[in-house]
């Protein structure tokens, strides 16, 4: 079920830009706008929600793997809201260049600021899902929130709405719809609540549970904290990956529908992320899971199992796009840009090697490498930003496609290399 939800939000994603591309086909320019919104809000709900979804799932996880039932939320909340706040001290004052300067619309500016506060709940609530493994409830909630945002564009095709902002709007609109599912969590919870305590908790129930407590309390508070920077961390380097391309091009070119163009090829990245966000969603707290029963082999078959279905499904995505990419990518977005084949194929191996990068990326995660992954992160998305301003390819669709290959080819063997010197202990790694 969590497959099913998340690839078809993968496809409903894809087509919303290809419908809005359709739409305002006229307006090209406006159709960059929208896609600007979009690069622009999720580098910044993944960089500050991202992390709180992350530390639930493995946190929530590895306590259910220790016999441990209750789960201590007042910490990843704090944090939350913390993040919450500190995007709108920096996004209301900067009302005016936001509006005028980078959207040139209001109304874009105002469903940047209420679609990043929705999220919040929303990726609160997939963190709590994951690490309960309700996995289907998860795959329900993203497939709403494509379902909801691809019905904005839906209507401004029939003629049911006009324009830019119709469209736009339900980027803001989806957060809101996908919070459908929680009360069937909660529904599932309660089945839960009625079963015998795991031995765990009963240790929690004696006359020394308000010191452990405070030990567990003391415990989230600081690696917590560490962990959900790091995890910010890496968020920030790969929303850098997916859409520096498309914010550098809007800065520097003078072709108003370029960035557009950008943004439609790195859709060949977008959608297989989302889809394979299903197998790296389970991925995490499994992991956790086994690491903390000391499920080595388990361990090691499950990343190996994992890498091995992403390079064949690379492979069959860069032999398609070589017979038939040009040709689909002017059908799907109405647009006659020459894409190469070549250059199309090349973004699908850096697709291939930007999901192997995530899936390490979970082992390292699960066995407390979040801080030398943040950092192995941030520095492949440095040297991609470094490389498309400097311009060492003058066409800047060519240089985005060497670019963004070279970075997750450079990301991936350094986590390889970070995998392969195994897990630190286990004191270190506990959350």
């Amino acid at each position: 079920m969590l497959s099913i939800g998340i690839a078809s939000t993968g496809v409903l994603t894809f087509a919303y830009f290809a419908v809005a591309s359709h739409v305002l086909g006229r307006e090209r320019a406006q159709y960059s706008k929208i896609d600007v919104l979009w690069s622009v809000m999720f580098v910044i709900i993944s960089v500050i929600y991202r992390p709180i979804e992350q530390l639930l799932s493995r946190t929530i996880a590895d306590r259910r793997a220790r016999g441990l039932a209750r789960q201590r939320l007042r910490v990843p909340m704090a944090i939350q809201g913390a993040f919450a706040l500190v995007f709108l001290a920096v996004a209301l004052p900067a009302h005016h260049t936001l509006a005028h300067g980078v959207f040139h619309s209001t109304t874009l500016y105002w469903i940047l600021v209420v679609g990043v506060i929705a999220y919040a709940a929303s990726y609160f609530a997939r963190g709590w899902l994951a690490g309960h493994k309700y996995f289907a409830l998860y795959g329900g909630l993203v497939f709403m929130e494509s379902a909801s945002r691809f019905a904005f564009a839906l209507a401004a095709a029939v003629g049911i709405s006009h324009g830019q902002s119709a469209i736009a709007i339900g980027i803001a609109a989806a957060p809101f719809v996908s919070l459908v599912v929680v009360p069937a969590a909660f529904a599932s919870r309660a089945q839960r609540a009625g079963r015998t305590p795991p031995v765990g908790d009963a240790a929690l129930e004696g006359p020394a549970a308000e010191g452990i407590e405070e030990a567990a309390s003391d415990l989230s508070i600081r690696r917590g904290g560490r962990f959900a920077i790091s995890v910010s961390g890496i968020q920030l380097a790969e929303q850098t990956l997916l859409n520096a391309a498309v914010l550098t091009v809007y800065a520097t070119s003078t072709k108003a529908s370029l960035p557009g163009t950008v943004f439609d090829l790195l859709l060949i990245t977008r959608a297989p992320l989302q889809l394979f966000q299903a197998i790296q969603t389970s991925l995490l707290p499994h992991l956790a899971g086994l690491e903390a029963t000391a499920g080595g082999a388990a361990f090691a078959r499950a990343i190996r199992i994992t890498i091995a279905a992403i390079a064949v499904f690379s492979l069959a995505t860069a032999l398609g796009l070589v017979a038939v990419g040009p040709s689909v990518m002017q059908h799907v977005f109405g647009y006659n840009y020459p894409y190469g084949r070549l250059g199309l194929a090349v973004v699908a191996v850096g697709m291939g090697l930007h999901l192997s990068a995530g899936t390490l990326n979970q082992a390292a995660l699960a066995r407390g490498q979040a801080g030398r992954a943040a950092a192995l992160w941030l520095t492949a998305a440095a040297l991609f930003v470094v490389w498309m301003l400097l311009g060492p390819i003058g066409d800047q669709v060519r240089r985005t496609e060497v670019g963004y290959a070279g970075a997750a080819g450079l990301l991936a063997l350094g986590l390889a290399l970070l995998y392969r010197r195994g897990s630190p202990t286990a004191s270190a790694s506990a959350t």
